[in-house]
């Protein structure tokens, strides 16, 4: 996993709960790597799932929570540093559409090593999308927050559904559907 999940992971733990926790997170974890993370590094998925799980204990937020704020807050970051994979997108379909055919062929050309999971989509209708998630990571929930970052980012609201598929979270459903945007009812002529 690439060193900048676990960068942006402890940057968002010190913004929210200061650099406390993030020490105690550092010295507690089964880190391996003695925490000692750079962007451009590659760690093992061990040490993640170890923050995280320590991280909610810490804060009594269940795991799924911790991971789809994480998503949100890895979008922000994703926003100023990956920018022009942004604004190439006019709204959150055709960005969230982009991902695995564009954004995660770039990802790789930069990070060889990288190891991406896979999203399947599905374009249903305008107001739909469908996303498949498959990693044997199994942070569907990090890609969650990271949906709800998207829509969040392009001012869009929706509904989003999340289907387990295989029971141990290596493959997930997104259903996304937009909602209308409806103008106000306008009194009648009279």
């Amino acid at each position: 996993m690439k060193g900048i999940v676990f960068t942006q992971l402890l940057d968002m733990v010190e913004q929210e709960f200061g650099y406390g926790l993030v020490d105690t997170l550092l010295l507690t974890a089964d880190l391996p790597s003695g925490g000692a993370y750079t962007s451009a590094g590659t760690y093992a998925p061990h040490e993640m799932v170890s923050l995280v799980t320590t991280l909610s204990a810490h804060t009594n937020k269940p795991v799924p929570e911790v991971l789809r704020e994480f998503g949100r807050y890895l979008f922000k970051s994703f926003v100023s540093t990956y920018q022009h994979f942004i604004v190439a997108a006019p709204d959150a379909f055709s960005f969230l559409s982009s991902v695995h055919a564009y954004i995660h062929v770039e990802v790789k050309k930069l990070y060889s090593d990288a190891e991406l999971p896979f999203f399947g989509i599905e374009r249903c209708d305008e107001h739909t999308l469908r996303m498949l998630y498959q990693s044997n990571r199994k942070m569907a929930d990090l890609a969650y927050g990271l949906i709800e970052g998207t829509l969040e980012h392009y001012g869009e609201k929706a509904t989003i559904t999340k289907n387990m598929i295989k029971a141990d979270g290596s493959e997930v459903e997104f259903i996304i559907i937009k909602q209308c945007q409806r103008t106000p009812d306008l009194p009648l002529a009279t």
